[in-house]
């Protein structure tokens, strides 16, 4: 019987994933779900034949150039790979392989969930309950914005801004988007294409973030973009942490330019900008787009995919490099 390739894992897997990980592979997991130093890593890495990476691990290219010649792939376990350095990868000659396609849905709830949950002062009114300030029902009470029926301009038009987008046509709001592609009619579904990712601030009531983290879009919204959304406007960012300038959003919630704003990702998580956890008119969420046992399982299956792709021979399902 021929021997199973080796793994290192180096975040735990949900329970479904990790009995088929253990079913084909002989891995060395990550029990207490700590995140790995780079020596510890590389460390690990050795004997094995290929690594399943996460989104916390800073794959660059210092720790790839060490790894141990044993390994011949990576395969992250998240749709985004700016965490791992591509270009280091391929002159190692390690093909990478990400988990687009399964998270779009999980995401998207979530975009809607902030969007509402900033609209309508969500932490507000859940402390208020909590901590027992609320004494009566008052017509002025904690008055929020209306959604049904807004303009949201969506800021990346891929698998989950469409998806974001066809949750917001059942609030009847008026889509608006950017793209580096305009979308066939099909799949715009009447929305308006803006060429020019500037014009689509001023016709975003909320404007909704869901383009990839690049150098091009690294803190694209900064104070000059901002000011020119509408005033009272709501900022969803579901995307990346990276496209927002932190000092320029904290800002315009504190000025009021901003009605408020519904925050997923942040820069430098979990070590986001304090200030936020000031600020009463942000709603505030830990990265919990894809985290449904559904799409955890489906992610973790589709690393797997690539991964027994690559150790069969045939060429991977989801190769980034």
């Amino acid at each position: 019987m021929a021997s199973k390739p080796k793994l290192l894992v180096t975040r735990r897997l949900p329970p479904a994933v990790t009995e088929r990980l253990n079913a084909t592979y002989d891995a060395v997991t990550n029990a207490d779900d700590h995140i790995m130093s780079p020596d510890e890593v590389i460390e690990k890495a050795q004997g094995k034949d290929a690594l399943l990476v996460t989104p916390a691990d800073k794959v660059n290219a210092a720790l790839i150039e060490r790894l141990p010649a044993s390994v011949k792939m990576i395969a992250t376990f998240s749709v985004g790979y700016e965490h791992i350095d591509l270009e280091a990868a391929k002159k190692r000659g390690f093909p990478v392989s990400n988990t687009p396609d399964v998270l779009t849905d999980a995401t998207a709830d979530i975009t809607l969930l902030l969007m509402l949950g900033a609209a309508r002062r969500a932490y507000e009114g859940e402390r208020a309950v909590r901590e027992a300030s609320w004494k009566s029902w008052s017509t002025t009470y904690m008055l929020g914005v209306h959604m049904t029926g807004k303009r949201l301009g969506i800021f990346g038009m891929g698998r989950i801004g469409q998806a974001v987008a066809k949750r917001a046509r059942a609030f009847d709001m008026e889509i608006h988007y950017s793209n580096r592609r305009r979308l066939s009619a099909d799949l715009e579904q009447g929305a308006t294409f803006h060429a020019d990712p500037e014009a689509l601030l001023g016709v975003s009531d909320f404007f909704s973030i869901n383009a990839p983290a690049s150098a091009e879009t690294f803190h694209w919204l900064n104070a000059a973009r901002i000011a020119k959304l509408p005033d009272g406007a709501i900022v969803i960012n579901t995307a990346r942490g990276t496209l927002v300038d932190d000092a320029a959003l904290i800002a315009a919630l504190q000025s009021g330019k901003l009605f408020s704003a519904g925050l997923d990702v942040f820069e430098n998580e979990p070590n986001l900008n304090p200030a936020y956890r000031e600020l009463p008119n942000v709603f505030l969420l830990p990265h919990l787009g894809s985290a449904t046992v559904d799409t955890r399982n489906a992610m973790g299956f589709k690393a797997l995919d690539n991964l027994d792709a690559f150790f069969a021979g045939k060429p991977l399902l989801d190769r980034v490099v």
